[in-house]
């Protein structure tokens, strides 16, 4: 890209030097003309050459060399440096930045166990995941990241599970429960007898799914390749009759008369309006796009961007905010601040999210000097002694087994039950909240005519129904893995009309794979993992659900004035090519009629730049 960036600058020097200064000699001209032609355009001519050679005659590459080759025969030097030079611009800007981002999302994937701790005829053993066997017995240490699939079989421990399912709550593990690799060991030594070999095992098969899942995904034809499969050939063939037929069979006409008009004629044939006017219709598109915060990697994405028919969301971190609230606290004969304080004080000590959470919404001061004891009982909750009173903080299974009477609360989420010397006073309702920019997003698809709204979530599934009913989704599928994710995504692929596109919209790790095989990816980028960054198509950086409508009506709006352009183009190219064939319009009525259509055009592609797309 850098050396590409280089030859057009230099060449774009030249040619102007060669337009602006007169050296009264038209020879030193044409010099500097054909050299800024070398260099800008000798590849596109290889290109051509080497696409004949291979049965692949009439492409943009061809239909650039043969007018711009024909511009120079009939002496219009700075029209075929022109060409060439707009129409590398072009593809400059459309090749920069296309999937860049997927060949390193594997190295970023910090989910690939090291090592593993294997028992081994008494002794502990340090060896590669790959090279446990299955019934091997294995310890995982605190912060330590789960090699390869089993169950526990001793100890007790918490487990981060945010690279699997992209839920920010830990997971309690206790004996006989199932582990899966690439989750993080949180505080407890336990032993797991191994069920899988690596290649077989969860964290294998996400890194397949991520570093594969590209290539599942279909390229978008470049529109002037397209277009030039039937315009070249038949632009070519007129051309040739016209340097041909007429000299044969019309009175006093001179081969040389009807050359020019057939170069001439190739010469207004090349399409510059569509040249210039559509890449940059996408790229002000992708200009306008960044300057509301949305990144979008490449034009292709932005014509995609259009035909959404399925929007596919994560949960956390993308409809929610990831982030565990206080969001209900109910006291009973005691006030709610002091149910807060008694609460917040035994969980002083922890470190666990929903600990964190009640001591944020305490927001004071803690008198370490009054928490005389905390023991935390592992699935149950937390014992203390805060100055002269017991307290029990925990869930349901702990209020039984202290054998208190409780009042059970149904809200979705975490549950904490708090009694203070063996007499209940109250829950506090810990759960993640929903974004208020997530139900406006779900608001504007509807009106936008998306035919599913869907969420996929590795969360529980009363906890993820209560989510969909509240924004209002047509399809929520609950606790799934990434691979789980990745075949309902495959699934909903088939539901897609012909041209209709699924749109996947998350922020974690575990959402990679998926983002890469949708049609379009969205990955949040402000609180983003940076694999769900990288393996996306485009990318909100203000973390705003709503800001895919505004991508979408972006999308439309430009596809519209790229159509215009195409048309409007072809039209004024269809009608000047006739009064050229006939002899009708001169050379230079052609260039000038060709500016025309390139400047009226380039100003159209530019109001791209200048609409609200937030409705």
């Amino acid at each position: 890209m850098k050396k590409k960036r280089i030859k057009i600058i230099i060449a774009l020097v030249l040619f102007f030097i060669a337009l602006i200064i007169n050296f009264n000699n038209e020879w030193i001209n044409n010099a500097i003309y054909i050299i800024s032609y070398i260099i800008v355009g000798l590849e596109i001519v290889r290109k051509a050459m080497r696409n004949i050679r291979r049965g692949k005659i009439f492409d943009e590459n061809f239909l650039m060399s043969i007018a711009t080759i024909g511009a120079f025969v009939i002496g219009e030097f700075p029209e075929a440096v022109a060409v060439m030079l707009f129409y590398q611009i072009g593809e400059l800007f459309q090749s920069y930045a296309v999937d860049k981002s997927r060949k390193s999302i594997s190295s970023l994937m910090d989910i690939r166990p090291d090592f593993a701790n294997v028992e081994r005829n008494g002794k502990l053993e340090k060896v590669a995941p790959d090279d446990i066997k299955i019934g091997e017995i294995i310890i995982i240490k605190p912060g330590e990241k789960v090699p390869l699939d089993g169950y526990v079989i001793e100890g007790q421990s918490s487990l981060d599970t945010k690279a699997l399912t992209g839920e920010s709550l830990p997971r309690e593990l206790t004996e006989g429960e199932e582990v899966l690799s690439g989750c993080i060991n949180l505080n407890g030594v336990i032993k797991v007898e191994v069920t899988k070999e690596y290649g077989e095992s969860t964290v294998s098969k996400i890194l397949d799914l991520v570093e594969n899942a590209s290539s599942k995904k279909s390229k978008s034809e470049h529109f002037i390749t397209k277009f030039a499969r039937y315009y070249t050939p038949i632009v070519v063939v007129i051309a040739v009759i016209l340097a041909i037929l007429p000299p044969l069979i019309v009175k006093d006409a001179t081969f040389s008369d009807w050359l020019y008009r057939a170069l001439s004629f190739l010469v207004v044939s090349c399409p510059c309006a569509l040249v210039i006017s559509i890449p940059l219709s996408f790229f002000g598109g992708i200009g306008g796009a960044s300057k509301m915060g949305i990144l979008i990697k490449g034009s292709n994405y932005l014509e995609q961007l259009s035909n959404t028919e399925i929007v596919v969301f994560d949960k956390t971190g993308t409809l929610t905010q990831g982030v565990f609230e206080v969001q209900k606290v109910k006291a009973i004969n005691i006030s709610e601040e002091e149910l807060l304080k008694v609460t917040a004080y035994s969980e002083n000590y922890s470190n666990h999210p929903i600990a964190l959470s009640v001591k944020k919404a305490y927001n004071k001061e803690i008198d370490e000097k009054q928490i005389i004891k905390t023991e935390e009982l592992s699935g149950l909750g937390i014992v203390a002694k805060i100055g002269e009173q017991d307290i029990l903080v925990g869930n349901e299974k702990l209020m039984n087994e202290k054998q208190i009477k409780f009042e059970k609360c149904n809200d979705i989420g975490t549950i904490l039950y708090v009694a203070i010397e063996g007499k209940y006073v109250g829950y506090i309702v810990i759960a993640d909240k929903i974004k208020d920019d997530s139900i406006k997003a779900i608001q504007k698809l509807k009106k936008n005519n998306i035919k599913q709204i869907i969420m996929l979530t590795g969360d529980r599934k009363n906890v993820g129904e209560e989510v969909s009913k509240k924004l209002g989704l047509d399809k929520v599928y609950t606790e799934l893995l990434p691979d789980g994710k990745v075949e309902k995504v495959e699934s909903l692929l088939k539901e897609r009309s012909e041209k209709g596109k699924l749109v996947f919209v998350g922020d974690g790790i575990n959402d990679a794979p998926v983002l890469a095989i949708s049609d379009i990816g969205i990955a949040m980028g402000a609180l983003g993992a940076d694999s769900a960054i990288e393996a996306a198509d485009v990318v909100l950086m203000t973390d705003e659900p709503s800001k895919i409508v505004s991508a979408i009506n972006l999308s439309k709006k430009t596809m519209r004035i790229v159509k215009e352009n195409i048309v409007f183009a072809i039209f004024v190219k269809t009608l000047v090519l006739i009064l050229s064939a006939f002899g009708i319009s001169t050379m230079w009525e052609a260039v000038f009629a060709d500016v025309g259509v390139s400047c009226i055009a380039i100003i159209n592609a530019l109001r791209v730049l200048r609409v609200n797309y937030t409705r």
